[in-house]
């Protein structure tokens, strides 16, 4: 399997470059030769440079730039020009897919088909009722990343075809403010493939706690009942015990087997409490209350974050318009909502509402201090949203999206609590014996392929009208309407799983026209339309 993937795969260079250049939301962060790729030609140029060069690249070192973290503190992140990003990439594609079939079932950071709302939703299977695991190991690793041993990586690797290069990228050192410094431990964080090695060096942790797994087939992926049960995310963990001195004892394994891979507990992150105490986890607050029910909300941490970073963004935007308000808080609050939406969070999404109605108020007044209070909230606020009962939406009157409808933000409360389901065990998307499971599982958003959506793939000729790519993945796009059907019946649905699909209507000169789209096409055409709004002078009100 590595031969070929390694090797002389093309198609692999070509997903490996699409990946850095196109879709990482680093593409236009260049490394210490100031390249970046962000045009077809350009991509192409490096796609073959790329392909030609794997045998005799020499990897170059990293450009050392900090991003500020939730404390306060700043993040080093190592930044590799974009021919090693590319390297790393197909690398990746090679090495993943062995690692992916070894890796214990609840490591769920920087893996393929597993999140944060993984992570969470397993805590809660194993907290919830009468759960016995009451006493919890609430650990972090110090600086991970920087101080991973190369030589116990390496050796973890075994024979890998690209082994030479990985030992090349860890080596390679960093550069910061024009001085080279070497590397004698740690991955760059910000590396294409750093988030796999970390992965690949705790591999085994679940082992070393103690956890122990059932080995009967209908009961595969389920723990033993004296076992405890770890969940990791990247280098956060939590460990759930039966007794505080289990708990401690599992800290003091897990420190005895971290020690000869470079890593150890951070120990002003790390402490052991009760259930009903409560702990936070990715931004989450997990506790079982006295009534004996778990919940899981967002931490109070993260909802000061939140409003901090609110009031922060609309002071920044004093002497702006209502557009510009609007294009820069809807992202904040759609991301936030989408990532706690799974979660115990509807009053907490209302009172941030409110906290945002405050905020927007207030900027409102500050704009034109001499109106009026009524003048203020008819200018806007009103029912924006026609398909809610809510006067108290903050809009732009003076701006219309690309559908002709007032420009407003988006409510916390307006995105609906969804449970998450939780990855099964070792599933992996790389097994094919699971291709029908995992396509279930990204179908959510697919719009089913009706005799109504074939008519539109017809007309389409099977390609997406916004950037030209193929709506579905097959190599013979059918040509008729019966044949979309029967190939659709046949291996479109193993095919699908990695498009969503979405309605898109539009205004012409014959009136309004619906379009089969891809949902991440439409959101980049909606996020360009919102910029360009904002940048637009502002018209005359009618209300002014």
């Amino acid at each position: 399997m590595h031969g070929p993937e390694w090797g002389p795969s093309w198609s692999n260079t070509l997903i490996s470059v699409r990946q850095v250049a196109q879709r990482n939301v680093g593409r236009r962060t260049a490394g210490i030769d100031g390249e970046v790729a962000l045009t077809s030609i350009e991509r192409m140029k490096t796609a073959r440079q790329v392909h030609h060069s794997r045998a005799t690249w020499d990897p170059l070192p990293v450009r050392r730039v900090y991003v500020p973290k939730s404390n306060g503190r700043q993040r080093p992140l190592g930044i590799p020009v974009i021919m090693d990003r590319c390297h790393q990439a197909r690398v990746r594609n090679a090495l993943e897919p062995e690692w992916e079939a070894r890796f214990e079932p609840k490591p769920y950071g920087f893996r393929p088909g597993r999140s944060c709302a993984d992570a969470i939703g397993a805590l809660h299977v194993t907290l919830r009722g009468a759960n016995r695991r009451v006493w919890i190991l609430d650990a972090d690793l110090s600086a991970a990343f920087d101080r991973i041993s190369h030589d116990a990586l390496l050796a973890a690797l075994g024979s890998f075809p690209a082994k030479g290069m990985i030992r090349d990228w860890l080596r390679a050192g960093v550069i910061e403010n024009g001085s080279f410094a070497s590397a004698e431990e740690g991955t760059p964080q910000g590396g294409v493939i750093s988030p796999l090695l970390m992965n690949v060096a705790l591999h085994g942790l679940e082992t070393a706690a103690g956890v122990r797994y059932y080995e009967s087939v209908s009961w595969a992926g389920k723990t033993r009942r004296t076992s405890p049960v770890l969940v990791r995310y990247a280098d956060d963990l939590v460990v759930c015990c039966h007794s505080q001195r289990q708990a401690q004892q599992v800290k003091d394994n897990l420190a005895r087997w971290l020690a000869p891979r470079g890593l150890a507990f951070n120990e002003d992150k790390t402490q052991i409490v009760h259930l009903t105490e409560g702990f936070d986890f990715l931004g989450f607050n997990v506790r079982r209350y006295p009534n004996g029910k778990l919940l899981i909300k967002p931490s109070p941490a993260a909802v000061k974050r939140i409003r901090e970073r609110l009031a922060a963004e609309v002071r920044a935007l004093r002497g702006g318009n209502a557009a510009r308000v609007i294009t820069k808080l809807s992202p904040i609050t759609r991301g936030w909502a989408a990532y706690y939406r799974g979660v115990v969070s509807s009053e907490i999404f209302a009172s941030l509402d409110h906290y945002a109605w405050k905020l927007l108020y207030k900027w409102a007044k500050r704009s034109h201090p001499t109106k009026s209070k009524r003048w203020i909230i008819r200018r806007y606020f009103g029912r924006f949203n026609k398909f809610r009962n809510d006067r108290w939406v903050f809009g732009a009157r003076d701006r219309l999206d690309r559908t002709g409808r007032p420009f407003y933000l988006v409510k916390f409360c307006w995105t609906d609590i969804v449970r998450h389901q939780v990855v099964t065990g070792r599933s992996s998307p790389d097994d094919p014996d699971l291709i029908d499971y995992w396509v279930s599982r990204r179908r959510r958003v697919t719009p089913p392929l009706d005799s109504y959506n074939l008519r539109l793939l017809d007309r389409q000729k099977g390609r997406c009208p916004l950037y030209g790519d193929h709506l579905l993945t097959t190599d013979q796009p059918p040509q008729s309407p019966h044949e979309w059907e029967r190939w659709w019946l046949g291996t479109a649905r193993r095919a699908i799983a990695a498009d969503y699909l979405t309605h898109q209507g539009r205004s012409g000169q014959d009136g309004d026209r619906t379009r089969l789209v891809h949902t991440s096409c439409n959101q980049r055409l909606h996020a360009r339309h919102r910029r360009e709004i904002s940048r637009q002078p502002a018209t005359p009100s009618r209300l002014a």
